[in-house]
């Protein structure tokens, strides 16, 4: 299977009190692979010292909403949370579950696109042209 990726510095989101989410979807006929990577979420300038809790919203195999808490960020004690390229699959919403923030959540972006012909099986092979698995030798100890 061949194809070919691209990296995007995801511009990043801030959520706050007046910006409580933010989505990141690409276009539904865009037949490619999307990752989003999260990188980082981070409490910015003009942040108060309460919890600030930020979920992760998508969808599940049977298509219902499911919310997960990604990062509980507090001034005081952890302002900062590395997410080591948390992978999830757009569409997706970040949304800012408690506090009021500013939270600025940045990542990549990364576009697999597939070639062509890379769904086409290759039947070039001939039977004959795999080697027979042989049975190993056993190794007889003197006695």
């Amino acid at each position: 299977v061949s194809a070919s990726a691209s990296h995007l510095l995801l511009p990043g989101c801030e959520l706050s009190s007046s910006t409580k989410s933010y989505t990141f979807k690409v276009d539904e006929e865009d037949d490619s692979d999307h990752i989003l990577a999260l990188s980082v979420v981070c409490l910015t300038d003009g942040a108060k010292d309460e919890c600030n809790v930020v979920e992760v919203v998508g969808r599940n195999h049977e298509n219902q909403e499911i919310a997960v808490p990604v990062a509980n960020l507090r001034l005081s004690c952890q302002p900062l949370l590395s997410l080591d390229n948390f992978q999830l699959q757009p569409p997706v919403t970040f949304r800012l579950a408690a506090g009021s923030g500013p939270v600025h959540v940045a990542g990549w972006h990364q576009i697999l696109q597939r070639d062509d012909d890379s769904f086409e099986e290759e039947d070039d092979m001939s039977e004959d042209e795999i080697a027979p698995i042989m049975p190993a030798k056993k190794q007889r100890g003197k006695q």
